[in-house]
């Protein structure tokens, strides 16, 4: 006996095109010839996944499976109407085209006779135009199939993402691990997709390989972030920075570049350089806006702590004057 379809893809008769692909999506990694070398039994699994998944994922060749069983096939290229709603499926086919004049002198049997020579019984053959079809019981030539696409999530560094370029990262397994080199565009964000052409499994019937559907991820930084087009970056500097002003050294993503700290700057102080953010080339560059953290020792020494005591006598500040609701 055939083996039912429903079964092979482990799924209810009444399943839904969702879960009919994702069964199929499971099995086929399962049993992909790549992840099972030298495994015949896999193989042929692979293989009876496919062919169920390409007639269960097709409504009108799932409807005359359910109708008519494993021989939907025979009936269907006889003339099988799943379109027909409520009408015989047969009506309006010339039964004596199909079955080479034997209809012209009637079926003994009825429709036993009609069903014999649609499963192999009867010596008749079809034609359909100039082309021939195989004799009953014959297999019908698979047509190559490209193989199934395969979306992955791929992590990218930000600072590779702000600037773009090549980026090399290895296939996940079932793909075969080796190595791929993609070329990010600058700025691309998160979300974003790429493909690449034949990366995806491999096709079970020797057509072309499907694709790689890459799903960008940009890595989060902990002092970084990107805001639209410009770059918001968490600068860290001491209190006589902060007090007395200086110069410190700022990474960028185009290098370093030195900063002046403007003498008296208070904690989230937000100093700004132009064109120095995001360049997509669309339109012009964004802006890298630094903002101030000033950075205290955990412990002071009693000393010190009678000088900032001072400190705070000589110069009385009131941070919080108009922090209200």
């Amino acid at each position: 006996m055939p083996e039912d379809l429903y079964q092979t893809l482990g799924i209810q008769r009444q399943a839904d095109k969702d879960e009919i692909q994702k069964a199929y999506r499971k099995l086929a990694r399962k049993f992909h010839p790549d992840m099972n070398p030298n495994d015949d039994r896999a193989r042929e699994r692979f293989k009876r996944v496919q062919e169920a998944y390409d007639v269960l994922s097709d409504p009108q060749k799932r409807q005359a499976y359910d109708r008519y069983g494993a021989d939907f096939e025979k009936i269907r290229d006889s003339g099988f109407r799943p379109e027909a709603a409520g009408g015989d499926a047969f009506e309006g086919l010339d039964l004596e085209q199909l079955f080479g004049g034997r209809a012209s002198g009637g079926f003994q049997n009825g429709f036993n006779d009609f069903f014999e020579q649609l499963t192999g019984g009867g010596g008749g053959t079809r034609t359909r135009g100039p082309q021939r079809r195989p004799r009953s019981g014959q297999p019908r030539p698979e047509q190559p199939r490209v193989g199934e696409s395969v979306r992955y999530e791929l992590s990218v560094p930000l600072k590779q993402a702000l600037t773009g370029g090549p980026y090399e990262f290895p296939l996940p397994p079932t793909l075969g691990s080796q190595k791929v080199t993609v070329q990010l565009p600058a700025g691309i964000e998160s979300g974003a997709k790429m493909r690449l052409r034949g990366k995806g499994y491999a096709s079970p019937t020797g057509g072309p390989a499907g694709d790689l559907i890459l799903v960008i991820r940009v890595e989060e930084h902990p002092a970084i972030k990107r805001v639209g087009k410009n770059i918001e970056l968490l600068l860290p500097v001491t209190l006589r920075e902060a007090m007395l002003g200086a110069k410190v050294e700022v990474p960028t993503i185009k290098g370093t570049l030195s900063l002046t700290i403007p003498a008296g700057s208070s904690g989230g102080k937000r100093l700004r350089l132009k064109g120095m953010g995001v360049d997509d080339g669309k339109g012009p560059a964004g802006d890298l806006i630094v903002e101030l953290r000033i950075s205290l020792p955990h412990r002071i020494e009693e000393g010190a702590k009678e000088w900032i005591e001072q400190f705070d006598r000589d110069y009385p500040l009131q941070p919080r004057a108009n922090l209200r609701w």
